[in-house]
């Protein structure tokens, strides 16, 4: 039996208006669908520029000016963000960083929101005292940690992660990719995980689907797609990869 899905994507595309009195109207996505069932981790690869971010910014009703479907059948997805220092406020605290979206949504008293927070940093791999420190006192690694944390503290089915580990060195991007498969098993969690590099979405992902200039030009498991890709495109990517 198949999973409900979490994500459906139908006929989707989104574009912007170039800048200057000659501006024109530039379209980013084309006709993009698909489906991300629950529990699933679905990769989405491609090269720079070819609409990735824009697709997770229409997901997240962030994009204006798109036609199609997007259907979330749970609450609006959270984000990972590819530099955890910019998505993080330098003046403030990771504790009142990821107690703010508790706090906003009026959940709880306050001791139940720090317990909340403490509890979380520990399933990061962080110990609860990172709850007084700031942004700038912490490393790339344990920054990518609270982001993750801030991502969860409203328990969200489905994630979207966009470059998560680029900005991060290899023995770094190994942990949060770890940690990123161990939290979906603990939470049931569903993953859009946007990436360059094949090899990366590989150790996470059950499906792949390929972008190339805003169009999805092949989709598989993660199996099919480095055994036996179809598209001369995805085979680049696979060589680029080596």
């Amino acid at each position: 039996m198949t999973a409900e899905p979490i994500l459906e994507v139908r006929d989707l595309c989104a574009g912007y208006r170039t800048r200057g009195r000659a501006g024109r109207d530039r379209q980013v996505l084309d006709h993009v669908s698909f489906t991300i069932h629950s529990g699933e981790a679905l990769g989405l690869v491609g090269e720079s520029g070819c609409g990735k971010s824009t697709l997770a910014r229409t997901i997240l009703g962030m994009q204006a000016g798109y036609t199609g479907l997007v259907c979330h059948n749970s609450q609006r997805p959270q984000m990972v963000f590819q530099d955890p220092f910019s998505a993080l406020n330098p003046a403030r605290t990771v504790g009142w960083i990821l107690e703010e979206p508790l706090r906003i949504a009026g959940q709880s008293s306050r001791a139940e929101r720090r317990r909340r927070v403490d509890e979380l940093l520990e399933q990061v791999g962080l110990s609860p005292a990172y709850a007084a420190r700031r942004p700038h006192e912490l490393s790339g690694g344990q920054r990518q940690r609270v982001c993750i944390a801030s991502a969860l503290i409203v328990r969200p089915r489905l994630v979207i992660a966009d470059e998560p580990v680029s900005a991060l060195d290899v023995t770094i991007q190994a942990q949060i990719l770890q940690l990123l498969a161990d939290l979906r098993q603990e939470y049931q969690l569903s993953y859009l995980f946007i990436s360059h590099d094949l090899n990366v979405v590989y150790q996470l992902c059950d499906r792949v689907i390929v972008m190339k200039e805003g169009r999805i030009v092949e989709e598989n498991t993660v199996d099919e797609i480095f055994d036996h890709p179809r598209h001369p495109y995805t085979r680049q990517l696979l060589e680029a990869a080596e």
